[in-house]
């Protein structure tokens, strides 16, 4: 009876081995792409045995039929998995947030050159034979002469109206000039000014365009520093008027 006991019991521990030496393979994909995912945790809450897959998303664990393996990564839901055969495994685990697919802004505002361009091209012609204003000319024989086109468009009106054209669209390129460098949201983060104190502020220390042109972006932000002390030492100086409706 003993020997037959000793026989049962080492018949059970080889038995228990056995099952614990079996080992389940599988692959581990993203639910919504179908691509393989790396590093992702393996736990097997049955034994307590955990692993990590490899780069191609594949993984070997020591388990049995009926265990329950979690599996953990990183920016994606946990999954549990009831093992029942010793069959390879496709598991798809789910993200906590939908991936969006890549998009490229491209910023749709011109600076003012691309506008100054723009416009010159657009009023081409105040440009062109219109714009001529050098009143000397040498011809081809030599020595120098009257240009009729400068000539022409000093004393007739269509020339004075395109230099009139042409002295407003630089006036507008270098007003655009100001406010693409000196803007709300520039003197905003620099300043912590917001709504109508950001308002007061811009309009009272405003730039000229030479300043606006020749500063080095050290020298433009510690001009806007020094003004904002200015400012708010004296508030009230520089605060807007009412406005008064008649």
């Amino acid at each position: 009876m003993r020997i037959r006991a000793l026989l049962f019991c080492f018949f059970l521990i080889t038995l228990k081995g056995f099952s614990q030496d079996k080992t389940v393979s599988g692959l581990v994909f993203d639910k919504e792409s179908k691509a393989r995912l790396a590093s992702v945790n393996i736990h097997d809450i049955t034994t307590g045995i955990a692993v990590y897959d490899n780069l191609k998303g594949e993984f070997t664990i020591n388990a049995s039929t009926g265990d329950r393996l979690v599996l953990t990564r990183q920016d994606y839901r946990p999954d549990t998995v009831t093992i029942q055969n010793n069959g390879a495994l496709a598991i798809y685990i789910e993200r906590k947030a939908i991936q969006l697919k890549l998009v490229t802004v491209h910023d749709s505002l011109q600076t003012p050159q691309q506008r100054l361009a723009a416009t010159k091209r657009e009023y081409s012609k105040a440009y062109g034979s219109l714009a001529y204003g050098d009143f000397l000319t040498s011809p081809a024989s030599g020595g120098a002469g009257l240009s009729i086109d400068a000539l022409y468009n000093a004393f007739s009106a269509e020339g004075r109206g395109a230099s009139r054209l042409r002295e407003f669209i630089q006036h507008d390129y270098e007003q655009n000039v100001i406010d693409y460098r000196f803007n709300r949201t520039f003197v905003g983060n620099i300043t912590g000014l917001k709504d109508d104190r950001l308002t007061n502020f811009m309009f009272r220390f405003r730039p000229g365009y030479y300043t606006t042109t020749t500063l080095n972006d050290y020298e433009f932000i510690s001009m806007i520093f020094n003004n904002l002390r200015r400012f708010r030492r004296n508030q009230r100086t520089y605060s807007l008027p009412p406005l008064v409706v008649k």
